[in-house]
């Protein structure tokens, strides 16, 4: 009867124990934690293996070689095959997966591994290297956890944020931090500007890109991209809402379609500002708006002065062409100019470049005439390939004829761009998304050389 009463005792007791240690964990399971159990089935690594040149460094121009360090540790070599680990999330059921351009750049082979061990080989959906995005996809007949894009644009300076990634080849870590700043501006080299960037400090090690930045409430609200490797506490994030125009434009077409608005822009300086009669130098002054362009349908004019793009407040040209780039075809941007010293607004519809505008563009505002080049035109003027676009005239006093481009030169780069026939040459036009500067190889003679546009 003894032993009864002993056995019953120590069953309440090791039950109210039991209790208490769940009661316990409730109370530590904090939104963190909540955040965390959320979000990361759908958190994925990647493997890549290539083989050939080492990946673009997408960043590798942001002076004093910061990012260096960073990319050299990312991927691993070997003499003929790499691998690099990379974060990615899923977005949908479907088995598509966000993640950064330069894990999956170059990659004959990615690979997938998700938290519960299933591997998956995945396929490029499509990949972006002005944004650093891409999208990949995996299938399978099981459910696949995803996370929806969130919003970020009610972020707040001081809240709390997560990162969960892949670090040095560990799954599924997760670091904690708070947000720094927002819309920041990185400078990659002299003319390259990535903007709106989520800064944080929560730790962002290599392995994190591509994963997810979350808010305390587990939304998706970044895509984490870069670090200081020289900075304490200093990580960077794409914020979801540019994120999203970029994912729906790979997603439904495999490349972004970069837009156009037909409006060139100057930096504001003192002289300038004064003259409009403002307090400070802030946004851009319009200097030229195209005929029938989306601008001037809009009811933009020259002199106006851009103060912001949809409420982000314009800093200068470079800022003016980072935020412009996460814009594609179709979308609507509002512009809050200042005309006459009133403050007004605009909807401008972003499109291509027509095609039966290339010739015009190339004319008024480049100060170039051109035509396809053949064996022929070659042969009769001496020229040393018989690819590119030959420049046939230039217009006085034009950004051409500023620049030094003569008749008989040969256009064969158009920002990076391959240009052999007229078909690669109005593809590169229609894809600016930046037509206040543009980079031209120059063949003149057996010579090459770059020249930068600016009308």
């Amino acid at each position: 009867m003894r032993i009864h009463w002993l056995w019953y005792f120590l069953f309440f007791a090791l039950l109210d124990a039991s209790s208490g240690f769940a009661a316990e964990q409730n109370r530590r399971r904090t939104p963190l934690v909540v955040a965390v159990e959320k979000v990361s089935p759908a958190v994925v690594n990647i493997y890549t293996s290539e083989t050939g040149r080492s990946p673009r460094n997408p960043f590798r121009d942001f002076g004093n070689k910061v990012f260096d360090q960073f990319f050299n540790d990312f991927f691993s070599q070997n003499q003929n095959n790499k691998r690099s680990l990379g974060s990615g999330v899923l977005i949908n059921k479907e088995g598509y997966i966000i993640t950064n351009e330069h894990v999956i750049a170059r990659a004959s082979q990615i690979r997938v591994a998700l938290s519960d061990k299933r591997e998956f080989e995945a396929r490029v959906i499509g990949a972006d290297t002005k944004s650093d995005l891409a999208i990949i996809k995996i299938d399978s007949d099981q459910f696949l956890p995803f996370v929806p894009m969130g919003r970020s644009d009610d972020l707040m300076i001081g809240e709390q944020v997560l990162a969960i990634g892949n670090p040095f080849g560990l799954r599924h870590t997760v670091t904690t931090g708070i947000i720094s700043a927002l819309n920041r501006n990185i400078r990659a080299g002299k003319n390259k500007v990535y903007s709106d960037f989520i800064q944080v400090d929560a730790s962002i090690n290599p392995g994190n890109s591509g994963g997810p930045l979350l808010n305390i409430n587990g939304s998706l609200i970044g895509i984490n991209t870069a670090i200081y490797q020289k900075a304490e506490g200093i990580g960077f994030a794409i914020p979801i809402d540019d994120a999203k125009r970029i994912v729906d434009e790979l997603i439904q077409f495999g490349k972004v379609r970069r837009g156009w608005l037909g409006v060139s822009v100057q930096e504001m300086n003192s002289q300038l500002s004064r003259h409009f009669q403002l307090d400070r130098k802030k946004g851009v002054l319009v200097v030229r708006v195209a005929e029938k362009s989306p601008a001037a349908l809009a009811g933009l004019k020259r002199s106006d002065i851009i103060i912001a793009i949809e409420g982000h407040e314009v800093a200068g040209k470079s800022d003016f062409h980072g935020r412009m780039a996460s814009y594609t075809v179709d979308d609507k941007v509002k512009f809050s100019i200042l005309r006459n010293g009133k403050s007004m607004e605009f909807a401008v519809r972003v499109i291509s470049i027509p095609k039966q505008y290339v010739a015009e563009f190339t004319r008024n505002w480049l100060g170039l005439q051109v035509q396809q080049n053949n064996p022929v035109l070659a042969r009769n003027n001496r020229l040393a390939t018989s690819k590119g676009m030959v420049v046939v005239n230039v217009v006085p006093k034009s950004a051409g004829e500023r620049i030094g481009i003569s008749a008989g030169d040969i256009i064969r780069q158009v920002n990076q761009d391959r240009i052999d026939t007229e078909e690669d040459y109005n593809k590169s036009i229609a894809d600016l998304n930046n037509p206040d500067r543009i980079l031209l190889l120059v063949q003149r003679g057996r010579q090459g050389y770059y020249v930068t546009l600016e009308p």
